[in-house]
């Protein structure tokens, strides 16, 4: 599958991967920063994905600890 990356640090760069399902991700390349990619459409008739960046980061439900906290 093809992922095309639109906006944020990774902007116009393609993703190679399988076949499976993509949820999108964390990113990055090299010196570039880290971004937040979700896929937004799929071509049915070449099964390219275009994902976008999200600029805000989804924050915890309260109680809940986030994902990349690790703390005690």
């Amino acid at each position: 599958m093809i992922v095309r990356l639109l906006g944020g640090p990774l902007a116009g760069r393609v993703l190679t991967t399988t076949d499976a399902p993509w949820a999108g991700g964390w990113l990055t390349a090299g010196d570039a920063d880290w971004g937040l990619y979700v896929p937004v459409h799929r071509d049915p008739a070449t099964g390219v994905v275009l994902a976008e960046a999200r600029i805000t980061i989804p924050r915890p439900r309260r109680g809940r600890r986030a994902p990349w906290d690790s703390g005690p």
